[in-house]
């Protein structure tokens, strides 16, 4: 993902410039990339940090942004309690831009899946998301967003991941599948169902790039907002 947003930055992509890049692997020989954060000498030109590293970096990376006082996009998932704590806490002292997804075709699919979820207060909905075989949390941090937008429209409801054993399904459960095969770059799936129709919302990622054009949207998006905590919903609400 990282050289993904180098790319795209080198195109101009939404007017941004790549300063400089942390990777644990840089042997020094590209000008611009470091090892480390702590081997960054200066951050009098960054105004945005873009994070798709791992989620355990979010604590050091977001003090690096606050005592630098920069915005940061966090674009990880699978974020620990302690972790997004951490992510709020640092949303009080600069613009921090935190989503499960950065494609904003996601952010669209979550905002439909809101909207039918709350026309249709009936209807049984079901989660299907697929990815490759190298993914580490599951169900998706994607598939855990929309569930969370229906429930906030529909309170009565609650997540169900997977579904095993014997037993009816529950009226107001929400049920969620994860499905990881080969290379598939991501498949999100919403299922909503009544006795005499049924509505699927899909969006399927064609490649990685998606991801860093969002992110690069969104560190455009911060650019001159205040300490706070931004989402995708922010920027579909502004509809860029």
């Amino acid at each position: 993902m990282g050289r993904e947003v180098a790319a795209l930055c080198e195109k101009g992509y939404r007017g941004a410039k790549l300063l400089l890049g942390v990777d644990p692997s840089a042997d020094g020989k590209d000008a611009l990339c470091v090892s480390a954060l702590s081997k960054v000498q200066s951050a009098k030109e960054i105004d945005c940090v873009v994070d798709f590293s791992h989620h355990s970096c979010a604590p050091a990376l977001l003090d690096f942004c606050k005592e630098n006082k920069l915005a940061a996009v966090i674009a990880t998932t699978g974020h620990t309690p302690e972790e997004k704590e951490a992510i709020y806490r640092a949303a009080k002292e600069i613009p921090v831009f935190y989503s499960g997804n950065m494609s904003l075709g996601i952010a669209l699919l979550i905002e439909l899946a809101r909207t039918v979820a709350l026309t249709m207060p009936e209807a049984e909905i079901e989660i299907v998301e697929a990815h490759h075989n190298r993914k580490i949390d599951a169900p998706s941090g994607t598939a855990l967003m929309i569930a969370d937008a229906i429930t906030a429209v529909r309170p009565e409801t609650f997540a169900h991941v997977g579904r095993s054993g014997q037993g009816k399904r529950e009226k107001n459960e929400i049920g969620i599948h994860s499905l990881r095969m080969g290379n598939v770059v991501g498949i999100h799936e919403v299922i909503v169902a009544t006795e005499n129709q049924t509505i699927t919302l899909k969006h399927e990622a064609h490649n990685r790039a998606l991801f860093a054009e969002g992110a690069l949207a969104a560190a455009e998006f911060l650019c001159g907002k205040g300490a706070g905590l931004y989402t995708m919903d922010d920027i579909v609400a502004n509809g860029k």
